[in-house]
């Protein structure tokens, strides 16, 4: 496998480093592509240096908050022009553990989509106040109603997509761009026909830098959920399933494998 792991940055200076390092360390042959939005506290000259150093690092440098969707785009145009077989995104702050990669990774030989779930057994959150774990709960079981999704973590952006998930949704046509991304992009993938496996992780809050959830971005994904609902009125997109690899008809009832599989819709 050719494995690209994407990484928006935005104010990350005490993460970056640290977590490049994990990453380039663990027991994969994965690349790095750090997404950068014009950080004002200079992670984007902390990811070039780190870019300088190895080759496996790369930097898209960008204007200025362009949004975590056309972040994560960016990198997925930037990884498929590289000929990455598997792209997996996380977070800058450590709230994802890379030691849960290698974990994505072989699932993914099952499923073409696989995500890091809070909400599965074995998964869960650390840090956490009470409303903050109410508000995920419901956002997900919100999410998951109204659009038939089958993935527990609907919210999550810890994640590893086969590249002919990325390369049969029309990435430019993604309408959502904060964290309402991350559904939009499950609900079109799960319409398609693709399949989605999970595995527990515990979800830790941040402990240095500051978040970038906002209420706006809640609001955001509220309406996202609504907009998509109405689009699961159309018919579904007709799948050529020649440009698929192979998901085991038995990957759902076999124990043996890692993670919990979740059937396509």
């Amino acid at each position: 496998m050719d494995i690209r792991v994407i990484i928006p940055t935005y104010n990350e200076k005490e993460n970056i480093s640290d977590l490049v390092g994990q990453i380039l360390a663990l027991p994969i042959n994965a690349g790095v592509i750090v997404v950068d939005d014009n950080s004002p506290d200079g992670t984007g000259q902390i990811a070039a240096a780190l870019a300088a150093q190895s080759p496996r690092v790369a930097v898209i440098h960008r204007a200025g908050k362009l949004g975590l969707g056309t972040a994560y785009i960016a990198g997925f145009k930037k990884g498929l022009a590289e000929g990455a077989t598997r792209l997996i995104t996380m977070d800058a702050d450590f709230s994802h553990n890379p030691s849960y990669i290698p974990g994505l990774v072989e699932l993914s030989s099952y499923h073409h989509i696989t995500i890091g779930s809070r909400y599965i057994p074995g998964g869960g959150v650390r840090n956490w106040e009470l409303s903050r774990r109410f508000l995920s709960w419901a956002a997900n079981a919100f999410a998951r109603t109204m659009l038939g999704l089958k993935a527990r973590d609907c919210t999550a952006g810890f994640r590893c997509y086969h590249r002919e998930v990325l390369e049969t949704i029309e990435l430019d046509r993604i309408f959502s761009n904060g964290y309402s991304f991350l559904v939009e992009m499950l609900f079109k993938s799960q319409r398609a026909g693709f399949t989605v496996g999970e595995i527990p992780i515990i979800f830790a809050n941040r402990e240095r830098g500051t978040s970038k959830i906002s209420q706006r971005e809640i609001y955001k994904a509220m309406y996202t959920v609504g907009r998509l609902t109405l689009g699961r009125l159309k018919p579904k997109p007709q799948l050529d399933v020649s440009k698929l690899p192979p998901a085991p008809a038995n990957s759902a009832a076999d124990s043996s494998l890692p993670g919990q599989p979740v059937s396509p819709d």
